[in-house]
């Protein structure tokens, strides 16, 4: 019995690679969001039922500044490169304070807040297990 716990143990994949697998999904979702505020600034997606020429300008800048960074934070990602990585960082505590500090510009929305808190709390957890795990 204990052989076969074992076996089970060794198949079971590195935090290294679930660091990695992380990583990359993170940079999917970041292609994603990126592609959705190009909608918006292309007239395929309203934002709040009006097209991209009739929101104020903090918002058209937020929208424009996101749809850039999120495509290079997204390749950055992919290619499990550090400055992807800190992109990533400051993009996602970016929106957090986008949405906490200036609610009455850009609304609040505490399920992002939410999101990118936890998402970036499960990649330190992961990050650190993985370092863990390669000076073991």
């Amino acid at each position: 019995m204990p052989g076969v716990f074992v076996e089970l143990m060794k198949r079971v994949p590195s935090f290294q690679f679930l660091l990695h697998a992380y990583v990359r999904l993170l940079a999917v979702f970041m292609l994603f969001a990126g592609l959705n505020y190009w909608s918006a600034i292309i007239g395929v997606r309203l934002i709040d039922g009006m097209p991209f020429e009739d929101v104020g300008v903090q918002v058209q800048s937020t929208i424009i500044f996101f749809a850039i960074l999120d495509l290079v934070t997204a390749i950055g990602l992919w290619l499990l490169s550090s400055w992807g990585t800190v992109m990533w960082l400051f993009r996602s505590l970016a929106q957090v304070v986008m949405y906490s500090v200036f609610p009455m510009v850009f609304g609040r929305s505490p399920t992002e807040v939410v999101f990118y808190i936890s998402a970036i709390a499960v990649y330190l957890v992961l990050l650190y297990l993985a370092e863990r795990e390669e000076r073991a």
